[in-house]
């Protein structure tokens, strides 16, 4: 096979065989293919597509391009989750404890931050204590003695996603479906999931912008993990908003913490019995996704979610006091007050432009490599639909100096619009797709 053969076959709107494309892979690895013949591989795909074959070959590719987590000796149906990234977005912290209350293991790899969106790794660091590294076997154990894990994704799984993205990102390819559909997935095949959910969201705040794109996105992911062989459910969410109160890490472990605990509900709460009911059907512990709602409803409501979560922060060294008193999370020391400038009806809660706020004061990171402030972010106070009157708080801002203070408050003011006249609330699920 020959690299020039295979682009220029893609680049005139031909199916590549799966061969073909192990190829492509492979040789990007060794560095017999270099670099331009890759950049100019994703482009030809990004103008032309791929069959779901070819991104189901693509996506296997990936995932064997490395370290496989075999976790064949935990007990059940193994069931994950995958969020397409936003602001405010606390649901692994709520979602996760829930799922494993209800009997379906859990063993999740999460990653960090960057730019605007949050990560669980950074969130779950606010607790002192707690381990986000676990060999295999500490991993598989721990699933099978309490049924939950979450821990952070190690270099060696899918290599090849990981160079593939740096070129994509540098020769303007990442907005390509096939290609970050077989991103997404490959991480989650070769990390062990059996079965998996994804929650695509949609709006100012995630990377697609308009419904038909998410939905393309969504149906291509439970395309490809079917295809492999795992049982995939996907619902497409929106986005234009925060979906929590909370944006930053100290902050939204705060707000899991209390919404387990029933001090705190609406639509972080609803979307994770959503995605939490799909999960339990998927991993057998129910028969439909009506009844499986109940049963977490029930699970949150008697303590035992909760209960799960501190199994959990126990089990990985965390100090489970401060899930007990969440009031001693570490939060940055100054703070102020944003408030509505007139009565009426609050039309805009831009999450786009909440998460750089909060990025600005230090709870996000542009780079890897850039350290976090873990207390740092804000609390939004009110959902788009309110009505509010003239000074009434609307957003509470946290960091830990004046001048990070002052260029986040100068960007989250301008996150929020006012209406004269009621304003309805935005959908939150557009979409469920079944496999």
């Amino acid at each position: 096979m020959r690299a020039p053969d295979i682009i220029m076959k893609k680049r005139d709107g031909l199916a590549l065989s799966a061969d073909e494309i192990r190829y492509m892979i492979q040789g990007m690895l060794s560095g017999e293919v270099p670099d331009y013949q890759v950049s100019a591989f994703c482009m030809a795909v990004f103008f032309q597509g791929m069959t779901p074959e070819e991104t189901t070959a693509l996506t296997l590719a990936m995932a064997n391009s490395g370290r496989l987590i075999d976790l064949s000796a935990i007990r059940g149906v193994k069931v994950d989750k995958h969020s397409t990234g936003g602001v405010g977005d606390t649901t692994t912290l709520v979602l996760a404890p829930m799922v494993a209350a209800a009997g379906v293991p859990l063993a999740k790899m999460s990653g960090r931050g960057l730019g605007h969106t949050g990560g669980t790794i950074d969130k779950l660091e606010s607790i002192p204590g707690f381990r986000v590294s676990l060999s295999e076997r500490e991993l598989v154990d721990q699933v099978n003695r309490i049924g939950l894990a979450v821990v952070g994704q190690t270099e060696d799984v899918a290599p090849a996603d990981k160079q593939l993205y740096a070129l994509r990102d540098v020769t303007g390819t990442v907005e390509s479906i096939p290609l970050i559909a077989s991103s997404i997935i490959s991480k989650k095949l070769a990390t062990g999931a059996e079965a998996i959910v994804l929650d695509v969201k949609v709006g100012s705040g995630a990377f697609m912008h308009e419904l038909e794109s998410a939905r393309g996105l969504a149906r291509a992911m439970v395309d490809i993990g079917r295809m492999a062989g795992r049982r995939m459910a996907a619902l497409i969410t929106d986005m234009n908003q925060p979906l929590g109160q909370a944006v930053g890490n100290s902050l939204e472990v705060i707000e899991a913490i209390d919404t387990l605990s029933g001090r705190s509900r609406g639509r972080l709460l609803e979307l994770c019995f959503e995605l939490g009911a799909r999960m339990v059907v998927l991993g057998g512990a129910c028969d439909d996704v009506g009844e499986a709602r109940v049963l977490l409803r029930s699970l949150v409501e008697s303590g035992a979610a909760l209960a799960k979560l501190k199994e959990m922060v126990k089990a990985q060294g965390g100090d489970v006091s401060y899930i007990d008193d969440p009031g001693r999370i570490k939060v940055a020391p100054l703070s102020t007050l944003i408030r509505a400038p007139k009565d009426g009806y609050v039309c805009r809660a831009d999450a786009l432009t909440l998460g750089r706020a909060a990025a600005a004061m230090g709870a996000g990171r542009q780079r890897k490599t850039d350290s976090v402030d873990l207390g740092c972010g804000l609390r939004v106070l009110v959902s788009v639909g309110d009505g509010v009157e003239a000074g009434r708080p609307v957003a509470e801002l946290f960091a830990s100096s004046q001048s990070r203070l002052d260029e986040g408050t100068t960007e989250a003011i301008s996150a929020f619009a006012y209406s004269d006249v009621p304003y309805q609330a935005p959908t939150l699920i557009y979409e469920a797709i079944e496999a």
